[in-house]
């Protein structure tokens, strides 16, 4: 087992730093209802300083079945991006959440990646249990994901079937969320808080969308109209240091 003691002092801060994000990050899914109970989770990828080359590629990521309110850094389980649990130190009574084989392959097969969130939203989640995607009919829609949320197949946790569905459906779309089909969403990001964003975003179009079906099919924006929208949100819109509705 890799121990965190044996590893530089700024690996030590780097895991420390990711710990206290996304422990505060947590607070964000029952915040927008995202979640109920234990379910759900967040995970970010622990970028490791110039200095520690040749050190263990990890990420952080919620224990399984501890309530959101009993959440802390302390709490927070460090992985490799084989999905094991490493000794910390801290949280050694704690497993890590039984969605980490699906996070841990998602970071081993998509280095831009820096953050997965899980939730079971109520809205998106609907969507995901017809195996629906969710039409690009808004314009948050195309600035945020680019088109079409899009469903990926069904698999059962307890290894990395799920984590190997979301790489798939998200290869081939520029959505950061995936409705995994009769499960939930998963959502991706540079780093946790942008997969958060996206977890938020994904639970309102999909709320959006489903009370307008309610009175008739929404149109498709056009793809050029969502094409032209995409980049002018991702590259030009908001401030220089990132965009943020």
């Amino acid at each position: 087992m890799i121990r965190l003691a044996e590893q530089s002092v700024r690996v030590q801060e780097a895991v420390a730093r990711a710990r206290e994000r996304v422990a505060a990050l947590h607070a964000e899914l029952p915040r927008n209802e995202l979640v109920v109970w234990t379910a759900g989770n967040v995970s970010e990828r622990v970028v490791l300083p110039d200095a520690a080359e040749g050190a263990p590629e990890l990420f952080v990521i919620k224990p399984s079945g501890v309530s959101y309110d009993d959440l802390s850094a302390d709490t927070m389980v460090v992985c490799t991006l084989d999905g094991e649990k490493i000794d910390d130190g801290t949280a050694d009574a704690l497993g890590p959440s039984s969605d980490t084989a699906a996070h841990a392959y998602v970071y081993r097969h998509m280095p831009e990646v820096g953050g997965v969130v899980h939730t079971h939203s109520t809205f998106a989640t609907a969507w995901a249990a017809r195996s629906e995607p969710i039409p690009c009919v808004l314009t948050m829609m195309a600035d945020e994901f680019g088109g079409d949320i899009p469903v990926g197949p069904f698999a059962l946790i307890g290894d990395d079937s799920i984590g190997r569905g979301i790489v798939e459906t998200l290869r081939e779309s520029r959505s950061p969320a995936v409705l995994m089909a009769q499960h939930g969403p998963f959502t991706v990001g540079r780093n946790a808080r942008a997969a958060v964003k996206a977890a938020v975003m994904c639970e309102e179009v999909a709320r959006t969308v489903h009370f307008a079906r309610a009175h008739g099919e929404p149109p498709r924006i056009d793809q050029a109209q969502i094409d032209s929208l995409y980049d002018r949100y991702q590259n030009v819109y908001g401030q220089a240091s990132g965009s943020s509705r």
